[in-house]
């Protein structure tokens, strides 16, 4: 089983259901944990970059979910490193609060001192006290609905170093595309881009996340787009790293508006807000 890395907890596999309790994997949980360890090799480095800094490496996980990531990050990463006692610390933000639960009762079995698990909205851990002032980095795994823009706002508003997203959930875009379809249509031949309904829909995923980089850049963020893992273990493959720098913003910010005119979908510059 190549996928599980030397030192790495099988009983932490076994609770999170990646491995059987006689420690077989099957197709489905082969692909889950490949998927998360391909991402957890991107944010290594990130955390080796800030704890070369500060020992008190502080990651907020959003759209936690059963907190996957979360807590492979710990085992390969933070349980090594003083976490819990004012140290290192991963925070997971889930807005179903039986997964909190869970969460909370596998990271206390496995004595993971160093997480945390809040039960809210990422519209709300904006202006929650419960996590802290400052965040080192700000993850969001194909978290659902809104959850992937509202961590880059979350990210934005702490000023995170790293920002590290896979997207979901683009289907917003899709839908402003598809309502003013039919006037668009009249008007430019760019529109054939996204005329048949199968196209609207990949054109919309595609325009979104164009859209989170351009915002992202426009804050100052150094952002690189890669695959996180082969197209044959999941079709949500795009992965964005973003790097906090002094970079020039005016650029970004005006590309982004002249995409959101072009295509006619002014009534969304409020999510891709530009303005610090």
């Amino acid at each position: 089983m190549h996928e599980i890395q030397p030192g790495q907890s099988t009983e932490l596999l076994k609770e999170l259901h990646i491995l059987t309790r006689d420690g077989k994997m099957n197709q489905d949980s082969r692909r889950k944990l490949k998927q998360v360890s391909h991402l957890c090799r991107f944010i290594e480095p990130l955390l080796e970059e800030i704890r070369a800094e500060h020992a008190d490496v502080r990651l907020v996980d959003h759209g936690a979910g059963k907190s996957y990531l979360g807590f492979m990050l710990y085992d390969r990463f933070f349980r090594g490193y003083g976490a819990g006692d004012g140290g290192a610390h991963i925070y997971g933000v889930e807005v179903r609060d039986d997964l909190v639960r869970k969460s909370r009762e596998l990271a206390q079995r496995l004595g993971f001192p160093g997480m945390s698990f809040l039960n809210l909205a990422v519209t709300d851990a904006i202006a929650t006290e419960q996590l802290p002032a400052r965040v080192d980095i700000v993850t969001a795994l194909h978290a659902c609905d809104t959850a992937t823009d509202d961590a880059i706002r979350f990210a934005l508003e702490r000023e995170a170093r790293f920002i590290v997203l896979a997207p979901c959930c683009q289907a917003e875009v899709a839908a402003v595309l598809r309502k003013n379809k039919g006037q668009a249509l009249a008007n430019a031949a760019l529109t054939e881009l996204w005329r048949h309904p199968l196209h609207t829909r990949e054109f919309g995923s595609q325009v979104t996340n164009v859209l989170r980089g351009l915002q992202l850049e426009a804050h100052g963020y150094q952002v690189s787009v890669t695959e996180l893992v082969g197209w044959e273990h999941s079709m949500k493959n795009e992965l964005i790293i973003a790097t906090r720098k002094a970079l020039p913003r005016e650029r970004p910010a005006r590309r982004l508006h002249e995409i959101l005119k072009t295509l006619g979908l002014e009534e969304m510059e409020r999510r891709f807000f530009t303005t610090p």
